[in-house]
């Protein structure tokens, strides 16, 4: 039997988690039945399952890849930017349904927000060296402990995420976020 090289092994990971963040965007998780993944991704589900040990571990996996890919961005530019690259284009953060599935899954799944709390640590953790980092340089207001701006950052993220799901996004968002950036400013 031939051995199938690691970069196609790559690809078919790449593929799989490509068209199931479509699927679970569009169906939720619980909608997004194996036959419904079948069709999304284009692979059989041995195919899909043979990367993945179920559905969950797909789930998982692929929340983890856009957590990571939301930590490169806040730990080089920010929060902030994350949330303007979200607005920019709605349709590049197609898994923006995926978190708000998490969201649900956090509240409905103690299994789930346990084994969640210790994957999302490196979003959380990327944030808060930024915000470090800015608020020695000075940048930031010193008047709020660092873990406030982050949970408020957060609190905006995750109303910026509901909106954008839900369809608004020439709500003066851009104007909002201008406003979010400034209320951490530290003022001169």
């Amino acid at each position: 039997m031939p051995k199938v090289s690691e970069d196609h092994l790559a690809a078919r990971r790449s593929q799989i988690l490509d068209g199931a963040r479509r699927c679970f965007a569009e169906f939720g998780y619980e909608g997004a039945t194996v036959r419904r993944l079948e069709e999304a991704i284009g692979l059989s589900r041995g195919a899909i399952f043979h990367h993945f040990r179920d559905k969950d571990a797909l789930f998982l996996a692929l929340a983890q890849e856009d957590t990571e890919r939301m930590a490169d961005i806040a730990a080089t530019q920010g929060l902030v930017q994350v949330m303007r690259e979200m607005l920019a284009d709605p349709a590049q953060y197609n898994w923006l349904g995926t978190r708000l599935e998490i969201a649900r899954r956090l509240r409905t799944d103690p299994e789930f927000a346990a084994g969640w709390t210790q994957r999302s640590a490196e979003l959380t953790a990327a944030t808060l060296a930024r915000l470090e980092r800015r608020k020695a340089a000075g940048a930031l207001r010193d008047d709020v402990p660092t873990d406030v701006l982050l949970g408020y950052l957060d609190l905006v993220l995750d109303g910026l995420i509901a909106r954008i799901a839900s369809g608004h996004t020439n709500d003066n968002l851009t104007a909002v976020l201008d406003l979010v950036e400034a209320s951490v400013r530290r003022k001169s």
